[in-house]
């Protein structure tokens, strides 16, 4: 059992890292729930210090993954059409096999969703389109950051009890 609960833990560690990238999971979290897993076996002694800060960590990424974009936008003199046209870009540009899609896809969409709000002024949109495209990559970035120490954690804690577990 508890080596299925590692394999299960791992997954859900993968999946916040991938979801550092994709808007439809929230990353930190999955990943959190990849190190409870991890503490629901009974190789790893539950430290519920680790899995509360985790959590709270977890949570507050989770909120300043809307605001962050939304500051890198309203900085730049943009709307809430950017920040949606970052993100419908972003899955457009997941799915197009282009090197580097999702970092096109998710300008482009603030771009064409600035041109959307205010299609008249093409400089004010670009500008705009740029701070939500800087506010996009700041956010993934910090979760990325977040989701990679999730995993390290969890392969240094899975490393650490190698003797327990099997």
């Amino acid at each position: 059992m508890d080596l299925f609960l590692i394999l299960l833990g791992f997954l859900f560690v993968l999946l916040g890292i991938a979801g550092s990238f994709l808007p439809v999971l929230p990353g930190p979290i999955t990943g959190w729930i990849g190190l409870l897993f991890l503490y629901l076996t009974s190789a790893i002694p539950v430290n519920y210090m680790v899995l509360g800060i985790a959590l709270a960590l977890s949570l507050l990424i989770w909120v300043l993954d809307y605001i962050i974009p939304s500051i890198g936008t309203k900085k730049f003199g943009g709307s809430k059409y950017g920040v949606i046209g970052t993100s419908i870009g972003l899955i457009i540009g997941l799915i197009l096999p282009i090197p580097l899609g999702f970092l096109i896809g998710a300008f482009l969409g603030a771009l064409i969703g600035e041109l959307i709000y205010d299609g008249r002024n093409i400089k004010r949109a670009l500008k705009a389109a740029f701070g939500s495209f800087l506010g996009f990559l700041a956010s993934t970035a910090l979760k990325i950051l977040v989701s990679l120490f999730f995993a390290g954690f969890f392969i240094y804690k899975v490393v650490e009890n190698w003797s327990d577990i099997i």
